[in-house]
């Protein structure tokens, strides 16, 4: 049980003091930041998607988050403000040319430089491995380092050659102010995308609306037009109505005397033309026999002898 045998215990052995903090170490926790998916937490691997947020995740990891949100997931809430694809940019990385990747380790028995990064700045040549800051445009997805940035000054991308502007940078894994600074800005945008699409869908509606009055508008002014047209075509240009200075048409049409006496001619020649045509068949009245003309029925029973 101890104690025993002339041992003697020390103060800080049988009592217990308060637990140390444990510091987590700084190269480990750059490594999961820049190495590992922060949903999954696998490796990074091509194709690689960053969030507006500036987080870095596997794009085959994002697609299953969207597919099937409501599977339990240990880092659910750092996806929490992704809701289609569209809000992820897939990057634009260089490759470092010094990075051996996993094959020279295979065994285990090889010094594993933990700085050594799969990525560098295609400027300025920086690994991106935590220590330097590292941003991307929204555009393009290109990423680079803050100093190529400050040191040559341009408002067109290095790799590509798209433009952009200040508020298409993102910081890749920045601080907590810099995360908050950058939700606050997507906060925004998402609100002047959301009211822009509901003022463009109320002009679509007023304009929808103006085009079925004022198709209400020509069909009444063709059918006056068709009532005053025939038979009366100098009393018809004198008493048409003309557009009114609001641009609505009017609600009551009131049509002169004349008017109503070429509506009238016209719907008399109208009966004379249908009567006329109707004549030319034997079912009409005119081509059938009075009485007087038609022969009583005799019949002859002829004998041939």
């Amino acid at each position: 049980m101890g104690c025993d045998g002339g041992t003697i215990p020390k103060r800080h052995e049988l009592v217990k003091g308060p637990k140390k903090v444990e510091k987590v170490d700084k190269n480990a926790e750059l490594a999961a930041r820049w190495k590992y998916c922060a949903l999954s937490q696998e490796k990074l691997k091509r194709p690689i998607v960053a969030c507006e947020l500036g987080r870095l995740y596997n794009k085959d990891a994002i697609i299953e988050y969207l597919l099937d949100k409501s599977a339990e997931r240990p880092n659910a809430e750092v996806v929490a403000h992704i809701r289609s694809i569209k809000d992820v940019k897939e990057l634009n990385l260089t490759d470092n040319p010094a990075w051996e990747g996993e094959r020279r380790n295979i065994k285990g028995d090889c010094y594993e430089d933990m700085h050594c990064a799969m990525f560098i700045c295609p400027v300025v040549g920086l690994e991106m491995n935590g220590k330097h800051k590292f941003l991307y445009l929204q555009t393009c997805g290109c990423v680079f380092s803050e100093r190529a940035l400050k040191e040559v000054k341009t408002e067109i991308c290095h790799k590509c050659g798209d433009p952009f502007q200040e508020d298409d940078l993102v910081t890749l894994n920045g601080t907590k102010e810099e995360v908050e600074k950058l939700q606050k800005a997507m906060e925004e945008r998402r609100l002047k995308a959301k009211t822009a699409k509901k003022s463009k869908k109320s002009k679509d509606a007023k304009v929808s609306k103006s085009q079925d009055s004022a198709g209400s508008c020509d069909a009444s002014e063709t059918k006056s037009t068709s009532l005053n047209g025939e038979g009366s075509s100098g009393s018809s240009s004198d008493s048409a109505p003309g557009p009114s200075t609001s641009g609505e048409c009017s609600k009551t049409l009131k049509a002169p005397a004349g008017t109503i006496a070429g509506s009238k001619r016209s719907i008399q020649a109208m009966k004379d033309k249908s009567e006329a045509y109707k004549s030319l068949f034997t079912s009409h009245s005119s081509a059938k026999r009075s009485k007087d003309q038609m022969s009583n029925w005799v019949t002859h029973t002829p004998y041939h002898f």
